[in-house]
């Protein structure tokens, strides 16, 4: 299928960059000495990454034309932003002087964001993340997910929260449906994180962290941007979180949102990325991934957890994009680099069917082009801040 071509691409390249690496610099061997070569094992790792969909799966997972682009891409993944609020102020989210709200009245109701979900899930997404803003800031957020989780069809609840309240409202959560969980960390410094957060909180997040293994969540997925000159210094200490407990690190290039100073000098690639992991760490495997899956995925022997890249900006992977967005204003947006929305609030509120509403959103769908423009034209493209589209 296309997009597994299409990775499969992309990887070769990967490799190949990862073959002149090992050539220059050679690879240590489980005593922690150089060796020039890439054995037939490493081979295997880093050409097979993308798996395929068996007609099998394809047929017990029905998906309404509705969610199709003019590709061929099935979309079943839904981000719902519960809220434009947040406990913090990061800097690569939020603009230095703030950014001005939606009303609250403009935002979507707990009832609007249900019969919404329920049009995707019944038309066959089948995952949902809910994100913000900060989701747990919002008072309903318990009745929410209890709701979605309910939605015949569904089978992922998944959320992503910076972990500042999270510790004594996951018990709660976790009751009523959500199945998985990331937590967003750029620093394990408490300096750093103030810094870059405008706020102190760093330890009520490593208590949230703990609290999620503790319950049961297997992995704990952290998300990290890694900007350079910052956090790029702690590649290799997130990695060692991996170690003894079940965390997925994932490493997210940083990408240009409007307010957030964007700078390719911030940038660091996914390929210096790895390389600087693959200097420190031993027996470090590739996973073989869904044909959707943004992340490039590791395990490494003698890990518990496992480590992920999201290479959006140096190699996207939109040729398998699977995933749509709901705005907590209600407006419907098909990639996370577009401008381009639709209002599915406004119809909604106006008294229209879900027939027509079901119009609207294939309408949008199959606008939804190839690929992004890439990260020196995104940076010039109007687009929202991050805390408006949701993380």
């Amino acid at each position: 299928m296309r997009p597994c071509i299409s990775k499969m691409f992309e990887w070769h390249l990967g490799f190949r960059k990862f073959s002149s690496y090992m050539i220059l610099h050679g690879s240590r061997d489980s005593q922690g000495l150089k060796s020039g070569h890439v054995d037939g094992s490493a081979l295997k790792m880093f050409s097979t990454s993308c798996g395929t969909l068996s007609e099998d799966a394809i047929k017990d997972n029905p998906v309404s034309d509705m969610l199709v682009d003019s590709f061929g891409r099935q979309h079943t993944y839904l981000r719902i932003s519960l809220t434009e609020r947040c406990n913090l102020r990061c800097q690569y989210c939020m603009p230095a002087e703030g950014t001005e709200l939606t009303p609250s009245q403009e935002l979507l109701s707990t009832n609007e964001i249900v019969r919404l979900a329920n049009l995707f899930v019944s038309s066959g997404v089948h995952k949902i993340r809910l994100t913000g803003g900060e989701p747990t800031i919002r008072k309903d957020i318990e009745e929410i997910c209890l709701q979605l989780s309910n939605l015949n069809g569904l089978k992922t609840l998944a959320m992503t929260t910076n972990g500042i309240i999270l510790e004594r409202k996951l018990p709660s959560l976790k009751e009523c449906g959500l199945s998985l969980l990331n937590i967003s960390l750029d620093t394990l410094v408490p300096a750093k994180f103030e810094f870059m957060t405008r706020r102190k909180g760093h330890e009520r997040v490593m208590k949230s962290i703990d609290a999620a293994i503790e319950l049961g969540y297997n992995p704990v997925k952290l998300n990290c941007v890694v900007m350079r000159g910052f956090n790029d210094d702690e590649i290799c200490d997130f990695v060692e979180l991996t170690r003894e407990k079940p965390i997925n690190v994932r490493f997210i290039e940083f990408m240009p949102f409007d307010g957030n100073v964007w700078n390719v000098k911030k940038l660091v690639p996914y390929s210096e990325m790895l390389d600087r992991v693959v200097k420190w760490f031993t027996g470090l495997q590739r996973i073989r991934d869904h044909p959707s899956e943004t992340a490039k995925n590791f395990r490494i022997d003698g890990h518990q957890g496992t480590v992920s890249f999201i290479t959006s900006m140096t190699e996207h992977f939109c040729a398998g994009c699977n995933r749509l967005r709901l705005l907590a204003d209600g407006n419907f947006k098909v990639c996370l680099f577009g401008p381009s929305e639709v209002s599915l609030r406004d119809p909604l509120r106006h008294g229209v069917d879900d027939n027509e509403l079901m119009e609207i959103i294939g309408a949008a769908v199959k606008r939804k082009k190839a690929a992004h423009a890439g990260m020196f034209d995104i940076a010039k493209t109007p687009n929202r801040p991050m805390i408006h589209i949701g993380g």
